[in-house]
């Protein structure tokens, strides 16, 4: 699937819930919306904890 096509679903997705559920419905689904990606770049590999972690021992 295009990233044009993921951008149109999750952007009429966010207007339903804004529209049916109020604003902070809205705020909340997108935060969601948004850690979901996050997880899901961590589980493909694309994001590295492991960079995240060796920099705070690092510093200690």
């Amino acid at each position: 699937m295009k990233t044009s096509h993921v951008g149109l679903f999750v952007g009429l997705i966010l207007g339903i819930v804004a529209i049916w559920a109020g604003f902070l419905a809205f705020l909340g689904v997108a935060f969601l919306g948004g850690l979901g990606l996050v997880v899901g770049m961590v589980i493909d590999g694309r994001i590295d904890l492991n960079d995240l972690t060796a920099a705070d021992r690092r510093r200690r």
